[in-house]
């Protein structure tokens, strides 16, 4: 598992700023649903001056999601939005005390977010250009231009960083050979050669202590689906365990939760806290997803 600073803890059990802004003028929605995290972001902007006045954040997602969206609202208050706009992702995880590297896709999400709501609020179309690349990961939908711009604006250097970053390469790595060429043509603009190294097309996915019996496993996805509980029953939803098949955990959306237009965020929101408890790549799905027969079984 990894080591997150007290800070990181702090803004995740007891997060600033959650939820939407009353009266907000401004909103920004980010997220992949196949990569687990989405965030919507809201200010209340002051029209005479451009101080945004308060911040809120609504989000599912791993704790680093939650911990980040949570500093970035702290970060934001106060100041315009010309000066909110030079927050970068890097300056979210220093106010954390640092993320794992491994989540440092969380604090680049916030800084899209903030894009986002700032167009919004000035009545600009705000894209982020991913639709435009071709995409490199399949596992989660990344593209070449989010890996090409988040290796720019953070220096990196080696595939390992790009995987943290953005998490493309993090799931069957059937695209490092395709993050390797991206990196080699953004170092070469500044006359730097890309050096493939054993570290650098590690995935950076954690490695599970041990082989953990099919019991084992059933456990653990059922202590997160009980942390998860209570937040889907204050708004009237649930979740129920179906079945485990392989690398695919089928569950049921109960109540408000079935049928809801954000129940597939929900399902990769349960889906990141899943790979971080297991240490290992799984799939969420809900139960209709399942195997005709095995429905009949059931």
């Amino acid at each position: 598992m990894w080591e997150y600073s007290e800070k990181v803890q702090e803004h995740f059990f007891s997060p600033r700023n959650a939820g939407a802004v009353a009266d907000a003028n401004a909103t920004g929605d980010v997220g992949s649903l196949s990569c687990g995290d989405a965030l919507r972001l809201t200010l209340k902007v002051d029209p005479e001056t451009e101080v945004i006045l308060e911040a809120g954040f609504q989000t599912f997602g791993c704790g680093s999601a939650i911990a980040s969206s949570s500093a970035l609202t702290e970060i934001i208050k106060g100041k315009t939005l010309d000066e909110a706009l030079k927050v970068t992702n890097q300056d979210i995880a220093d106010y954390l005390d640092g993320l794992p590297p491994e989540k440092m896709h969380c604090s680049v999400m916030g800084r899209e977010a903030l894009q986002a709501a700032v167009a919004n609020y000035r009545g600009e179309e705000w894209k982020d250009d991913h639709e435009e690349g071709a995409l490199v990961c399949k596992c989660f939908a990344v593209d070449s231009v989010l890996i090409e711009e988040t290796i720019r604006s953070n220096k990196l250097t080696t595939v390992e960083e790009v995987v943290n970053y953005t998490k493309a390469g993090g799931g069957c790595s059937a695209c490092h050979e395709g993050i390797e060429e991206i990196l080699a043509g953004v170092l070469a603009e500044s006359g730097q050669t890309f050096a493939p190294s054993a570290k650098s097309v590690a995935v950076a996915m954690p490695t599970p202590p041990a082989k953990m019996t099919n019991l084992q496993r059933m456990h653990r996805i059922e202590t997160v689906l009980e942390s998860i509980r209570p937040t889907l029953q204050r708004d009237h939803g649930d979740v129920e365990l179906v079945d485990i098949d392989g690398k695919n955990v089928y569950v049921d959306m109960k109540g408000a939760c079935a049928g809801c237009q954000m129940a597939s965020v929900t399902l990769e929101g349960i889906q990141e806290r899943i790979i971080d408890e297991l240490g290992e790549f799984v799939r969420v799905l809900p139960s209709q997803a399942m195997p005709r027969a095995e429905r009949a079984y059931g």
